[in-house]
């Protein structure tokens, strides 16, 4: 059964925390817009917003990207929440260059070929998500959960510069930097 995003959204707490590896990560990124994808209230993006980063953030739910749109109004970020349907066919990303791409706890792995030629010379890609040994423990689907070391392997265009993987806050997550050359 699909979760029920809009009550997900509406009972979130309005600012959490960014993913560990944007935190970690935000510093390393280059000067330029972020491309925050399946964004959802936009932890990430106004964490790097604050930190002078102008981001792009694509969701398909209607409650999360209102939401973003009247904080980053309210509070004056340089935030574009735009309502996008990134499992669809052939879904429409905006051509960047960026510096920076945010993929977190959203796995569509089509779109990760993708990722490369969005990005400037140096620009990284920051993700961050569940693992199938996390998504045994909860008895769902592993199709959304990434494979135990799948993303020590970036896709063609892309180096490795940091992993982890393994119990994080009492789940079993896995966290990627990758890089495009300069």
């Amino acid at each position: 059964m699909p979760k029920n995003w809009d009550a997900y959204y509406l009972h979130q707490p309005p600012f959490s925390h960014p993913a560990q590896v944007v935190a970690a990560y935000a510093h390393r990124l280059p000067a330029g817009l972020v491309l925050d994808l399946a964004g959802g209230t936009g932890r990430n993006a106004f964490f790097l917003a604050r930190r002078g980063h102008p981001v792009i953030l694509l969701e398909r739910n209607r409650v999360a990207l209102a939401f973003v749109q009247a904080e980053a109004l309210r509070q004056g970020l340089p935030i574009w929440a735009l309502e996008a349907d990134l499992e669809a066919p052939d879904p429409s990303l905006p051509p960047g260059p960026f510096a920076g791409i945010i993929k977190s706890y959203f796995l569509h792995r089509p779109l990760l070929a993708h990722l490369a030629e969005r990005l400037m010379p140096g620009g990284l890609v920051l993700l961050e998500g569940f693992t199938v040994q996390e998504a045994a423990r909860r008895g769902s689907q592993a199709a959304h959960y990434w494979q135990g070391d799948e993303l020590l392997h970036p896709p063609p265009g892309l180096h490795l510069r940091a992993w982890a993987e393994g119990w994080m806050e009492a789940h079993h997550r896995t966290w990627a930097v990758w890089e495009k050359p300069a």
